[in-house]
């Protein structure tokens, strides 16, 4: 069993999108839509300013508002692996969970439901990490097992400065941004 997770290196990250480009083709997500974007954000006051560039995407919350939402049980965490998952034959594309997600990680598919992130678990059953992870040309993204101390997630953790977004929501994401 896993529980898996992503660590993003804003030192790292140049801000290129081929993580978004790469889950675009990946999971066929419709033009016009997408399941992770660039986010830029800059601090200070000219000329001494501070530029950091987050790749982001859902979260995929211990604590996820959107499943405790959800009016029919579209949306659920997957027990094996922690991933947050939305069932589309169940999913009414009500946007209940659209509205409880601190992220903005969902959209409504134009097939009528909800739709996000999945780390891409149709890979990682396979042992295969998430297509945006495998394909960072600056390997800012890494994706594996949360429980592993041996993983190369761990590994990038140790001895740095982790933050995940908006802490203050209390979903304990397993997004986490290394600065």
């Amino acid at each position: 069993m896993a529980r898996y997770g992503m660590v993003i290196d804003t030192k790292r990250c140049v801000g290129c999108h081929a993580c978004v480009i790469s889950c675009f083709v990946e999971n066929q997500i419709p033009d016009g839509y997408t399941r992770s974007w660039i986010t830029e954000i800059t601090q200070g006051e000219f000329p001494k300013l501070r530029t950091e560039i987050f790749s982001e995407r859902c979260n995929h919350c211990e604590n996820a508002p959107c499943v405790s939402v959800c009016p029919t049980g579209a949306s659920w965490i997957d027990e094996e692996t922690g991933i947050v998952n939305i069932n589309t034959k169940l999913c009414t594309g009500c946007k209940a969970c659209m509205a409880a997600c601190p992220y903005d990680a969902r959209f409504v598919n134009p097939k009528g439901y909800a739709d996000k992130c999945s780390f891409c678990e149709h890979r990682t059953r396979k042992g295969l990490a998430s297509a945006c992870a495998t394909t960072c040309p600056t390997s800012a993204i890494t994706f594996g097992d949360l429980d592993n101390p041996a993983s190369e997630l761990h590994k990038k953790l140790a001895g740095r400065q982790v933050v995940t977004r908006k802490p203050e929501k209390g979903t304990k994401p397993k997004i986490f941004y290394l600065k």
